[in-house]
């Protein structure tokens, strides 16, 4: 009885030994430190994917380009809208002052106003008084950076739109709504870009040269050649649009044409940007860490260097941020630390907002 009862005892405090047994020290740390950095809330990459814009914008469809701008944008297509109609009255009213092919009043007027603002000037209309030319030299500068505020952002809204339809022809096998989609368009946004913009500068200027060869009756040579210096703003003068109808087709074509190559060179160069960027990531991440590296990661000079400390000296390798951002946060979070801590916590919040 006492045997059994002694066996008993012993298998108890076997079985406790067995349950109170502590776990490593140090794989309870770094899990927990893991975890930690896995709660991190403020992953910019991530998260505007994930955003319910993003997501309604991909399973909803494409929409216009007036049920996406805001009242900012509407208020600069307001102004481009007050501009445009303020220039045309003014060269209207001093057209007996500008020399040239004319054809009629207004359409000529607006002609003019588009190829002054595009910096496009053909030459076959002139302002030939000083009134005209201090006009052209005010609204050159007016209508440009009217166009690149308005249009712009009007192309970019387009560009956006068929950035969806593009992603899913391609993904037609997938289902429209899975998420791997949604991370794909936004890591490839920029690519998608330039493909867009190449297919649409391609259509302005086979229809530009198409609509030279059959209204203006020009040789294709000419055509393609007149459309090629006005697409890049040179604008010789010897070939341009000298009938009403073609005028004003080129009131809305050379808007168009220029504007979509501005955007092709800025999404080329953007995308060759991104690519260094991405050289660079990977240069960073798959490099030998050294003592070295160790030591410049190590902000508090305490010898031994943390999951935080760590990613920050990755992300300055990266050019993510720079010491000045570091610094700015640092100064935030001592401001934040009333108590002076080291760690923050909801009531030096509040004691920080009720001291401010």
């Amino acid at each position: 009885m006492l045997g059994s009862g002694m066996a008993s005892d012993g298998e108890k405090e076997t079985l406790l030994t067995e349950q109170q047994e502590p776990e490593p020290q140090s794989k309870c740390m770094v899990s927990t430190k893991s975890k930690k950095l896995r709660r991190c809330r403020s992953a910019p990459m991530v998260q505007p994917i994930l955003q319910e814009s993003h997501i309604n914008r991909f399973l909803d469809g494409p929409k216009s380009i007036f049920d996406q701008l805001n009242p900012h944008y509407k208020r600069v297509a307001t102004n481009l809208f007050i501009y445009l109609g303020i220039s045309t009255v003014c060269f209207y009213l001093i057209r007996n002052q500008i020399s040239g092919e004319k054809t009629y009043g207004i359409v000529d007027s607006i002609y003019f106003c588009i190829v002054t603002m595009t910096t496009v000037g053909y030459g076959d209309l002139l302002p030939n008084s000083t009134a005209t030319k201090l006009l052209a030299c005010a609204f050159v500068f007016s209508g440009m950076a009217l166009v690149g505020l308005c249009l712009s952002r009007a192309a970019d809204c387009l560009v956006e739109n068929q950035e969806v339809l593009l992603v899913k022809a391609i993904h037609l096998h997938r289902e429209p709504n899975s998420m791997e989609l949604l991370k794909e368009m936004e890591t490839n946004r920029v690519r998608y870009r330039c493909i867009i913009f190449s297919i649409l500068l391609v259509i302005l200027i086979a229809s530009g040269t198409i609509f030279l060869t059959t209204v203006e009756k020009m040789e294709i040579v000419d055509a393609f050649y007149c459309v090629c210096s006005t697409i890049t703003t040179l604008g010789y003068g010897d070939k341009s649009f000298s009938t009403p109808a073609g005028r004003v087709f080129a009131i809305f074509w050379i808007l168009m044409s220029t504007i979509c190559l501005a955007q092709l060179l800025f999404a080329f160069a953007e995308l060759y940007t991104e690519s260094r960027q991405r050289s660079l990531v990977r240069w960073v991440l798959t490099r030998r860490t050294t003592a070295a590296d160790l030591e410049a990661a190590d902000l508090d000079d305490d010898g031994v260097v943390g999951a935080a400390e760590f990613v920050i000296y990755k992300l300055k390798e990266m050019g993510k941020i720079n010491q000045e951002d570091i610094a700015l946060i640092m100064t935030e979070f001592k401001n934040l630390d009333v108590d002076e801590s080291g760690t923050l916590s909801t009531s030096d919040i509040y004691l920080a907002q009720s001291t401010r």
